[in-house]
């Protein structure tokens, strides 16, 4: 199994190749400091209009773990550029 900052950063690709950014996504601090064999992964915050329009464009689709479901990539890619512009 890979570390936990290994998983970090190919999350962090698999994001960004949808078009997705979180930037709070890191190695959690404290977990990271303990025994434990591997930390837990913190994703983040976001604000509430960007995590409503997630939920959106991940219900509109039926669970599919491919990571080649283009429509739902584009519909998250379209929720994260809408997220960003100004109301």
């Amino acid at each position: 199994m890979r570390s936990t900052e290994e998983v970090v950063v190919s999350l962090r690709e698999a994001l960004a190749g949808v078009g997705l950014v979180l930037p709070s996504l890191r190695v959690d601090p404290v977990t990271g400091a303990s025994k434990e064999p591997f930390a837990l992964v913190e994703l983040g915050r976001c604000n509430v209009r960007t995590a409503e329009r997630l939920a959106a464009a991940l219900r509109g689709r039926p669970m599919d773990p491919s990571p080649t479901n283009e429509e739902l990539f584009a519909r998250v890619r379209q929720a994260n550029r809408e997220s960003r512009l100004p109301r």
